[in-house]
C-alpha cells in the first residue's frame, strides 16, 4: 500500500480522533497480539519495529508533498510506545522540525509497555514532542483482564496512567462496555470506575463490545461460555459508569460499536449524559442495532 509515496505494511488502524492525521508507520503489527477480543493482527504480520531512518524518510516524503500543512501526526501500528525511548524521541523531534506547525503527535500505547518505561522515559518523550497516547484500559477488573489476556493488571493500568499524566502527555483511556459479559457486568463497571477515578484521564473513550471474526472470544460466545450483553444491558453499564465516575475527564463516544452517542465533560455534564441514557432506554430494544460479528 502506498500513499504520498509512504510505505505501509499490514493493517493500518488509527483512532477515529486521528481521522485527519498524517499516518507514518513506525511499527508493524502488535508486540502483544494476545487479546482475545482483537482481530487486527491475528493473521499477521509478525511484529517488528521499522528502522528510524526509514521512518524519517517517510516523514520527508510527506513533507515534500504536504509542506507545513500537517497539523496532527499519528505513528501506527500497535503499541508504538514499545520503541526504544531514544528512537521514538528521535522521530518525534524530527517530525517537529519538518512540520513546525504540528499541533499533536499521537501513538497507541498499552499500559504494560508504559509501565516498563517509567516516568523518566515518558518525560523524555513528552519533551521530544509526543503529546497524546491512546491506551486500551478495556476494564478495571483483574479477572476480566486476565480472561481477555490483556497482559496487565489494574494496578499496572493505574500506574501507567499516572506517569503518563505526570510526564505531561495527554491520556485517552478506552473502556469496552460489555467486555465482562453478563457474568461480570457488575464487577466490570465497579472496578473500571475505581481505576478511572484513580487515574483521572484527560479523555475516556467508550466502545461497546462487538465480537469479531478470527478471535478467541468468538469461540467462547459460540460455546455459550461468554454471554453478550443486550443493548439495554450495555446502556445500563454506561449509566452506572457515568454515575460512578468522580473525574474531570471528557467522555467521548466516538465509535460505530456504540448504541448511542453519550458525550460531555465530568462533572458538569453528568446530568445531561444521564438524561440522554434515560431517554435511550425508553426506546424499544429492537430499535437498536442487532448483534453481528464484525469483520474489521
Amino acid at each position: 500500500m502506498r500513499f504520498l509515496g509512504l510505505r505501509y505494511e499490514g493493517p493500518i488502524y488509527r483512532p477515529p480522533s486521528e481521522a485527519h492525521s498524517l499516518l507514518v508507520q513506525a511499527t508493524i503489527g502488535c508486540p502483544h497480539n494476545l487479546c482475545t477480543f482483537c482481530m487486527v493482527y491475528k493473521n499477521g504480520p509478525k511484529f517488528r519495529i521499522r528502522p528510524v531512518e526509514d521512518i524519517k524518510e517517510d516523514l520527508r516524503r510527506a513533507h515534500q508533498q504536504l509542506g507545513d500543512s500537517v497539523k496532527t501526526l499519528f505513528f501506527p501500528s500497535g503499541n508504538t510506545i514499545i520503541m526504544k525511548t531514544e528512537d521514538l524521541a528521535e522521530i518525534c523531534r524530527y517530525a517537529r522540525e519538518l512540520f513546525p506547525g504540528l499541533d499533536r503527535i499521537t501513538i497507541y500505547a498499552s499500559a504494560q509497555y508504559i509501565f516498563r518505561k517509567k516516568l523518566d522515559d515518558m518525560k523524555i518523550l513528552a519533551e521530544a514532542g509526543l503529546s497524546r497516547v491512546h491506551v486500551g484500559l478495556e476494564s478495571g477488573d483483574d479477572k476480566i483482564l486476565k480472561r481477555i489476556r490483556k497482559g496487565c493488571t489494574s494496578e499496572m493500568q493505574i500506574e501507567a496512567g499516572k506517569i503518563t499524566k505526570e510526564a505531561g502527555i495527554e491520556l485517552s483511556e478506552y473502556v469496552v462496555l460489555g467486555i465482562g459479559g453478563k457474568e461480570r457486568t457488575g464487577e466490570h463497571i465497579s472496578e473500571t470506575v475505581r481505576v478511572l477515578n484513580e487515574i483521572n484521564p484527560h479523555v475516556i473513550r467508550l466502545r461497546t463490545f462487538l465480537p469479531k471474526i478470527n478471535t478467541p472470544i468468538l469461540k467462547e460466545i459460540e460455546s455459550d461460555d461468554f454471554k453478550v450483553l443486550s443493548p439495554y444491558e450495555a446502556l445500563e453499564e454506561t449509566r452506572k459508569l457515568i454515575e460512578g465516575l468522580q473525574v474531570t475527564s471528557r467522555i467521548a463516544s466516538d465509535h460505530y460499536t456504540n448504541y448511542i452517542d453519550v458525550h460531555g465533560t465530568l462533572p458538569e455534564d453528568r446530568e445531561k449524559m444521564l438524561e440522554t441514557l434515560e431517554k435511550a432506554m425508553k426506546r424499544k430494544e429492537s430499535s437498536f442495532r442487532s448483534l453481528y460479528i464484525g469483520t474489521q
